[in-house]
This record gives structure tokens, C-alpha cells and sequence, in this order.
């Protein structure tokens, strides 16, 4: 009689280790769930109808190819007035912003014109200014981390904008540029949306530029 009573101990014990490996799982998967790279893209700020997004722009493109500054035939020319606020293509620096970095702060943000190259390969760039609330760059910064990932073609960047490069318009802290094959695009919003941003990413791929390789 006493085999049976040690199966049910030992059922008791297997029982009590699956419980406790099960609750050390759960912080991993809620973490899992929880990271920016696997939350949905409309789960980051506002929806899209309240963003107060303007209607999309589509601007002449220029300047393919055309770098400036410390090496190159003009190295003096090391800034660019760029014909639309944000840029959407242009002259630019010979080597662009790393790779790596998905999010700028304004004091640690790349030139323009380094950011403009990024563009001219495809890039999404997204430009905030200053006035943008501190809760909504915290949102763009886990949204950098989710819109650069490899399923939309890791080509996006949320930088802080350059004031002196130009004003946006009144009430519109935030802006998408695109530098297509054909047109430069833009768009300005009032206020943080992941699907409003996703929609932008998702209508101008990485496909569409004039340099598509590299970078």
C-alpha cells in the first residue's frame, strides 16, 4: 500500500513544480506581450481620426546624388536650405545617421543634412518639435523601436526638429517625411498616433526611393 501513496506525492510534487514554473513564466510573457516591438502600432498614442493629421503633401523631388560638405567638391557647404520644412529630399552630407539609432533627442540629434541622406535610402524620418508634450515623445521613442523593426523594412527614424531649418505649422508639433523615386511626401499632425504614422510608413515603403540599397 505504500506505492501508491508515493505516486500521489510524487503527482503532488510534479503538480507544485509545473505551478511554479508556470507563475516564473508569466513576468516573461507579460514582458513579451508588453515590448514595443510586438505591441500593434495603433496601441501608441491616439487613434488616427484623433490625431488632426493634415492632408498629405507631395512635393518635386531633387538633389539625387548631390552630397556637400567636408569631403566632397564643396566643402564648405555644410547647410542646406531645403525648399519644403520638413525636407522630404535635397543636397545632403556624404555619410548619413547610423543605422542603429531609431530616436534623437535634441541634443544628441544628427544634422539635417546627414538625416536627409537617410531619406534619399529610403528612410520614413519622423520630426517633432519642442512643444510636442513629454508623454507623446516618450510614445514616438517605443513606436522608433517597433516602425524600425524588420517588418517594415527597419528604415525609420524619429529625430527632434531643427527650429532653425523652419517653423512648422500652428498646432502641428509633428511631421513624416518620405523621399520617394518620383515625388517627396510629407504630413503634419497634432498629436502622436501609431496608426496614423503606420499608414504613413506603410504608403511610402522603403522600396520607393532613389538610392534603395545600403544604409
Amino acid at each position: 500500500m505504500a506505492e501508491p501513496r508515493m505516486s500521489r506525492t510524487a503527482v503532488a510534487a510534479a503538480a507544485v513544480g509545473l505551478g511554479l514554473l508556470a507563475a516564473a513564466a508569466v513576468p516573461f510573457v507579460r514582458a513579451y506581450a508588453e515590448s514595443p516591438r510586438h505591441r500593434p502600432a495603433a496601441s501608441f498614442g491616439v487613434a488616427a481620426e484623433q490625431a488632426g493629421c493634415d492632408a498629405e503633401l507631395t512635393d518635386p523631388v531633387s538633389g539625387v546624388g548631390m552630397h556637400v560638405g567636408p569631403g566632397t567638391s564643396q566643402p564648405t557647404a555644410t547647410r542646406v536650405g531645403y525648399e519644403t520644412v520638413p525636407p522630404s529630399s535635397g543636397p545632403h552630407y556624404v555619410y548619413p545617421a547610423q543605422r542603429a539609432r531609431r530616436f534623437y533627442l535634441p541634443q544628441d540629434r544628427p544634422a539635417m543634412e546627414e538625416l536627409v541622406h537617410n531619406l534619399e535610402h529610403g528612410y520614413t524620418v519622423v520630426w517633432y518639435t519642442g512643444t510636442l508634450p513629454a508623454d507623446e515623445v516618450e510614445e514616438l521613442r517605443e513606436l522608433a523601436v517597433k516602425l524600425g523593426g524588420d517588418a517594415y523594412g527597419e528604415k525609420f527614424i524619429v529625430s527632434a526638429w531643427d527650429d532653425s531649418y523652419g517653423a512648422f505649422p500652428a498646432g502641428r508639433p509633428l511631421a513624416m517625411s518620405h523621399w520617394g523615386r518620383t515625388a517627396g511626401y510629407r504630413q503634419f499632425c497634432a498629436r502622436v498616433s501609431g496608426a496614423a504614422i503606420e499608414r504613413f510608413v506603410l504608403a511610402h515603403p522603403a522600396t520607393d526611393a532613389p538610392e534603395v540599397d545600403g544604409m
